[in-house]
């Protein structure tokens, strides 16, 4: 039976997860078996598993980081938002229910069950097991059907390391406020802390250090400094994309949806250096120099259409395919692209019928089956190999269908115009595919590096790992699992 040692945050976004990965990866080069585990998580960004589920995609980077496949015991809940006030809540891989927040939080004690069945699984399979809480204990409001933080720990036993961020202003008081709040038998599962993403010298906080643990009793376990290559993982957060902009000379731009979903289908073009990844946020502009735009997925398809109208973005596409410019809508995004996207029975919010943007000759009906699968195709084009997966609800057929963007098993998968320029697929991860990324880079005029983006991937964990070796008590933290 394995040991386990939960990291939980005084904050949302306090680098939990990749905390979590570089542990991992320390781990596995101890030689030990290690599995990571989030029992809740909240996002758009999933993943699709060995076993034919979907988890967040944090949970699949960690398990890369562990040398193994991901698999949906490694995150039982997945909260999928589809609306401000509503999501969609998978279990163990699979979808159960929609259901606004106040009626999932009737349903979350009944998901404790499920969440140490998985956990249980997990810790058979392994020496160690990671766990990742979800935003912060101090969020005492929502304490008693608790499953994601101290509310799992205190069931199944796993001590805690905090985790606090000193880039955001405030860390002594993240961490003794938490401990001020929280309930006294709750402070007692945590074990210690450590500083998150420092910048200068670590010694001119040796004073507020020793003060966190004098005020809370808990050990100091290092400060680690801001890793300069978190950039070239996988962003948990949209936002993480435009925050990375390199200064390539070939412009691509991607629409900020306001449900975008599966958006680590362009994380592999931020690290090629002659593209200038640029995300255009609401209120903002479509930039009239790019050469390529992308209409990334998104939870609530025609929810997002009537977004996309908002902001103008349907009169610049428009502008940008006159100018000569190329279109590539992913998923949603895809059906988007089309002339109509309907949905009779409400599966992502009422039900209806809305206009897409016409610029590909097809149409959408969302139906209640979801497509989770792993795929490898062949771009019809170029013909370059795609190792690449389908997380979609909805079926799309047209004219513009004779023209597949992909070949999937022999069948024609996706949508190109008659032009050329506008392209649409179902296909997520496509550009993690590096002799696809190349060519569909060169038809571009955009020159691709000749580079491996796994193997990047692969050296930015490595590199994490030892930047966390360097600076924190690893063997000490490794201790604390029980």
């Amino acid at each position: 039976m394995a040991r386990a040692l939960m990291i939980q945050g005084a904050g949302s976004n306090v680098g939990k997860s990749l905390i979590v990965a570089g542990l991992a990866r320390a781990a596995v080069r101890r030689g030990l078996r290690v599995l990571p585990f989030k029992p809740q998580n909240m996002s758009n960004n999933a993943a699709v598993t060995v076993d034919g589920g979907e988890i967040g995609r944090a949970q699949a980077l960690q398990a890369q980081a562990a040398g193994v496949e991901p698999h949906t015991d490694m995150n039982p809940v997945l909260l999928k938002p589809e609306t401000d006030t509503g999501a969609q809540i998978i279990v163990q891989g699979r979808r159960v229910a929609t259901l606004r927040a106040r009626d999932y939080a009737a349903m979350k004690p009944a998901l404790m069950t499920p969440v140490l069945e998985s956990f249980s699984r997990l810790k058979d399979r392994a020496d160690l097991v990671l766990v990742e809480g979800a935003g912060s204990p101090a969020e005492v409001n929502l304490r008693q059907a608790d499953i994601a933080n101290m509310g799992f720990a205190r069931r199944a036993d796993v001590p805690v390391m905090l985790v606090g961020d000193i880039d955001r202003g405030g860390v002594i008081a993240q961490l003794v406020g938490t401990k001020t709040v929280i309930d006294p038998d709750d402070a007692a599962m945590i074990r210690g802390f450590v500083i998150n993403k420092f910048r200068g010298d670590p010694s001119l906080f040796d004073d507020g250090y020793r003060l966190i643990e004098k005020q809370t009793g808990w050990r100091g376990f290092g400060v680690l400094p801001y890793f300069a290559r978190a950039n070239e993982l996988p962003a948990e957060d949209a936002l993480g994309l435009g925050e990375s902009r390199r200064s390539g000379k070939c412009k691509i731009a991607f629409l900020a949806l306001s449900r975008i979903a599966n958006f680590d289908d362009l994380d592999p073009l931020k690290l090629e250096p002659e593209v200038d990844l640029v995300m255009v946020r609401p209120g903002e502009a479509i930039p009239g120099d790019c050469r390529l735009v992308v209409v990334p997925g998104s939870k609530s398809t025609r929810g997002d259409l009537a977004f996309l109208r908002v902001q103008g973005w349907d009169i610049d596409l428009l502008a940008h395919h006159r100018r000569g410019g190329h279109v590539l809508g992913l998923c949603g995004g895809y059906q988007m692209l089309g002339h109509n996207v309907a949905d009779p029975e409400g599966i992502e919010g009422a039900s209806g019928e809305t206009s897409g943007l016409g610029l590909l000759n097809v149409t959408t009906v969302m139906t209640p089956q979801k497509t989770l699968t792993r795929v490898t195709a062949s771009h019809a084009a170029t013909k370059q190999p795609i190792d690449a997966y389908e997380i979609h609800i909805g079926h799309t057929e047209g004219s513009d269908c004779v023209r597949p963007f992909a070949m999937l098993n022999g069948v024609p998968e996706g949508a190109v115009s008659a032009d050329g320029r506008i392209h649409g697929s179902y296909l997520h991860g496509v550009f993690a595919s590096d002799a696809f990324r190349k060519a569909f880079l060169a038809q571009l005029d955009i020159p691709a590096a000749d580079q491996s983006y796994r193997t990047k991937v692969e050296s930015a964990l490595d590199a994490l790992a030892g930047h966390i070796e360097a600076h924190l008590d690893v063997d000490g933290l490794f201790a604390l699992a029980r």
